[in-house]
């Protein structure tokens, strides 16, 4: 990680409560990644159903 200067300035403290705040927001980021990835697989998998199997009459 690259310290700024005014960085080393600032009491452990203060450090401590911005770390905290920024924990507290959670992994939001994560959780809609996850998210988007997961749509996109159900996505091609619906285009596969329906383009392959439907297609050729696969329910008989």
């Amino acid at each position: 990680m690259i310290v700024e200067p005014s960085e080393l300035a600032g009491d452990v403290a203060e450090q401590q409560r911005r770390v905290e705040a920024i924990v507290a927001r959670g992994p939001g980021g994560a959780f809609a990644l996850a998210g988007v990835a997961a749509a996109i697989v159900m996505l091609c998998w619906l285009v596969f159903f329906f383009g392959v199997f439907v297609g050729r009459g696969g329910g008989n």
